[in-house]
């Protein structure tokens, strides 16, 4: 059952969506005309103003005190859109690499401080190796996670000011060990990491990149460390390809 506090807060998110809605037709409103579209008080329209500002959504335009939709909406849509697209657009290339290694593939991409897994390809074999899956880890415990970290300098200093805590014993926890090796991955192409942030897995990364040469997302390959870390070079120039194919195919700014 629904607290009081519940109900509070879900009116409030409702409010704030119905305000971002104001905008669908006006390019900037005033706090009266908010007020008056949404049929609350000046201060309320004003308070909704102000913390959807704090967050991005909404900004105002200092010439004239008016509100517009902020650059952080179209961002997130931005990310929408593109996840959408990669996770879809690459389930062949996926099964394609699957069947040439016989391993895991895996499609993440960076959420806040992590990697967020879009789409996973299984094996038997991996199923076999009974690894504990997770869809989000922490970025640098994982090679799409410093795949993504290597091409992205802005994901590696959240990744970095938010620490780097230990979820193995073979977990980088040092910061300047950490950006050698992100350094390294920046020269190489491709990201590996062995047991880092499961034990029995080792895997090896490379990035998506969109036209402003960051990277979106990544792919990955995943198996036991006994056969991959021997095959790591021959795996990096399979995955490495695979996602540049990916960079090309799902990102029309990458045909400019």
């Amino acid at each position: 059952m629904a607290t009081r506090t519940d109900a509070g807060v879900l009116q409030s998110v409702a409010a704030a969506l119905d305000l971002l809605d104001c905008f669908a037709a006006d390019e900037e409103l005033g706090v009266i005309e908010v007020g008056k579209r949404l049929g609350v008080a000046k201060s309320t329209a004003h308070r909704l103003l102000t913390t959807l500002m704090s967050r991005g959504l909404i900004e105002q335009n200092s010439a004239n005190g008016k509100y517009r939709l902020g650059l952080r909406l179209y961002e997130l849509g931005q990310l929408a859109v593109t996840r959408y697209d990669l996770r879809t657009g690459a389930r062949s290339l996926m099964e394609e690499l699957r069947e040439v290694t016989g391993w895991t593939i895996q499609l993440s991409v960076p959420s806040g401080v992590d990697t967020l897994t879009l789409e996973r390809l299984q094996t038997l074999r991996s199923y076999k190796a009974k690894a504990d899956w997770s869809r989000r880890i922490p970025a640098h415990g994982t090679a799409q996670g410093k795949a993504l970290c290597a091409f992205d300098p802005d994901f590696a200093r959240r990744r970095i000011d938010a620490g780097l805590p230990e979820l193995t014993a073979n977990t980088i926890t040092n910061v300047a060990k950490f950006r050698a090796e992100l350094e390294q991955i920046t020269r190489r192409g491709y990201a590996t990491a062995t047991g880092e942030s499961v034990v029995d897995i080792s895997s090896v990364a490379a990035p998506v990149i969109d036209w402003r040469g960051r990277a979106v997302a990544a792919l990955a390959i995943n198996g036991p460390p006994a056969e991959m870390v021997p095959a790591s070079a021959h795996l990096g120039q399979l995955v490495q390809t695979a996602a540049k194919r990916l960079s090309k195919d799902l990102l029309p700014q990458s045909r400019d």
